[in-house]
């Protein structure tokens, strides 16, 4: 059974309450040199203190005893990898230990290297002159909060579970009955819009018509999404309200960008219910195509679902989901790994799924390294956009699924290949911060490159020292 140490939350909850050690003991019924012991994470906690802790306190024991490294140690991983780490880089152990022991200071040191990093990036390009920089930090936020939760929300998944409160909605069925649902519970109706009528929108409220419009450019699969997503903001409106002030975000761009992703969470797990999505991705070995066609959902949206699964005790493969366009622009992230994803400009230019383009629809598989010698592998396809017009019918994106090699018997993808003998393409975050100074598809020269270009010498890119 896997010990649970809780010393930063009990201290935390002490001091709150203007309380010693000594208060503390004699209000539990336990000795002031074990409370001490506890707060310095030298005793794991029982279940009988945790329940003590319940009753005396008010708290509820799965929140004191929930496990924070397990989504700090990847950030502080990746944040590691900077250059600026190179010569006292700490390994594993320390930053587990770091964590045990200081996870206040983790998170701040943390927030100190992202205030870092943005700064590196608006300095290099300008984006304090851009009006779209704000945004990209309110997008940054919305992924940490995604991180610290493990991509998981336990209340979501609850309230998706309760959705339809027993009654049984056959697939073909789901949009009747969600028009339906619309209608008898909200008072609201759905119309579906042509292009024209609608231009470069897919879905807009009408709240003061009672209206929700859908236009004709959704298919049916993202028409049902849709609704399901609505449904999620209006019925779930006061719990989503509770997530957004649970996360810490105040900024009001922020608050946005995650109540909408909360909403997308929201629908995905309606439409894709916990346990079975997990038994049939199991079953499948996490063929997306099945999966998608099994629960009327589309590639991204199946693909999406699978990096939520970390309920504790019924825990998928942890992947890592990526979403670039065709000029490599990150659009979308998603992290259950310890995979280190950019935070700003594009993605490694040496993945693959760059390539995908090239062949459009099919899986383009791929084994990764990154520069502190972690493997993944990694998978990725492009997916079609919703088409207005002629003039754009190549609307594509592609996404990129990864996680850790140890999980590849668990990835049909995968079984073509044999490990030991799969060459290993080395990746790095993105150039703005990869150590890898003679790798020939850099793009710009890393944040800390203490060496001055050797003017007498050309090596694989201007870039090289």
């Amino acid at each position: 059974m896997q010990k649970t140490f809780i010393g930063p939350h009990l201290r935390r909850l002490r001091q709150e309450r203007g309380e010693t050690q000594s208060q503390m003991a004699k209000a539990l019924g336990i000795s002031a040199s074990y409370v001490n012991l506890l707060e310095n994470n030298e005793r794991s906690v029982s279940v009988a203190i945790l329940f003590r802790l319940m009753d005396t306190y008010g708290v509820d024991w799965r929140e004191i005893a929930e496990d924070d490294a397990s989504g700090l140690l990847p950030d502080l991983r990746t944040a590691i990898q900077d250059p600026l780490f190179a010569e006292t880089r700490p390994d594993l152990t320390q930053l587990r230990a770091a964590l045990v022991h200081s996870p206040d200071l983790a998170q701040a040191f943390l927030r100190l290297h992202r205030a870092y990093l943005s700064a590196s990036d608006q300095l290099m390009s300008f984006a304090a002159l851009d009006t779209n920089a704000e945004f990209a930090s309110a997008d940054s936020a919305v992924h940490d909060v995604f991180r610290r939760n493990r991509n998981h929300f336990r209340d979501l998944e609850e309230a998706a579970r309760d959705f339809w409160s027993g009654e049984s909605v056959e697939r073909d069925e789901i949009y009747s009955a969600l028009k339906q649902r619309l209608r008898q519970r909200l008072g609201l109706g759905v119309r579906l819009m042509r292009v024209e009528d609608m231009p470069d929108t897919l879905r807009d409220y009408r709240e003061d018509l009672r209206e929700i419009r859908l236009s004709e450019a959704l298919d049916h699969t993202n028409r049902i999404f849709q609704l399901v997503h609505m449904c999620g903001l209006l019925e779930q409106r006061e719990l989503l309200e509770q997530l957004i002030a649970r996360s810490g975000l105040t900024d009001a761009r922020g608050a946005a960008r995650l109540r909408v992703e909360l909403a997308n969470y929201f629908a995905a797990a309606v439409l894709m219910p916990y346990e079975a999505f997990l038994s049939e991705a199991r079953l499948t070995k996490y063929d997306f195509d099945h999966l998608a066609t099994r629960f009327g959902v589309s590639f991204e949206q199946a693909c999406h679902r699978a990096t939520t699964l970390q309920r504790d005790g019924a825990q998928g493969v942890p992947f890592f989901f990526l979403r670039i366009d065709k000029g490599g622009n990150v659009a979308k992230r998603f992290n259950a790994t310890s995979f280190p994803l950019a935070e700003h400009g594009g993605a490694c230019p040496r993945l693959d799924v760059h390539t995908s383009f090239r062949t459009p629809g099919r899986i383009v598989p791929q084994f990764v390294e990154m520069p502190d010698r972690s493997q993944f592998f990694v998978f990725a396809r492009t997916v079609d956009r919703p088409t207005w017009a002629r003039h754009a019918q190549d609307n594509r994106l592609a996404v990129a699924m990864g996680c850790a090699v140890e999980h590849v018997a668990d990835i049909g993808y995968a079984e073509p290949f044999v490990l030991s003998g799969t060459p290993m393409t080395p990746v790095g975050i993105n150039c703005r911060i990869c150590p890898r100074t003679h790798c020939d598809q850099r793009a710009h020269q890393a944040v800390v490159m203490p060496q001055p270009v050797n003017a007498m010498r050309r090596g694989a890119t201007r870039f090289e020292t």
